[in-house]
């Protein structure tokens, strides 16, 4: 089961970024943010991303080690980071 879990979030991230908007780290330089600006554009950006990560987990009804994986992934890749 948990196999299959994992696998469903890999399946399930990998057409999530293919939807994705540009990330934070993108829409910080198309802006071109610096300093102060910069950090609160990211911590921002970077809790709403969390938020709907979130969500989207709740609605996939992922839980334990699946839903933990989902969560981290897609936070990093609305940021922008590498996981």
């Amino acid at each position: 089961m948990r196999k299959f879990l994992v696998l469903f979030a890999a399946v399930a991230l990998s057409a999530q970024a293919a939807q994705a908007d540009t990330t934070c780290q993108a829409k910080a330089a198309e802006k071109k943010l610096a300093g102060a600006a910069l950090t609160s554009f990211m911590t921002k950006c970077e809790k709403d991303a969390s938020a709907s990560c979130e969500k989207t987990s709740a609605d996939k009804k992922l839980a334990g080690a699946a839903k933990s994986a989902f969560e981290k992934k897609c936070v990093s890749d609305a940021i922008g980071k590498k996981s």
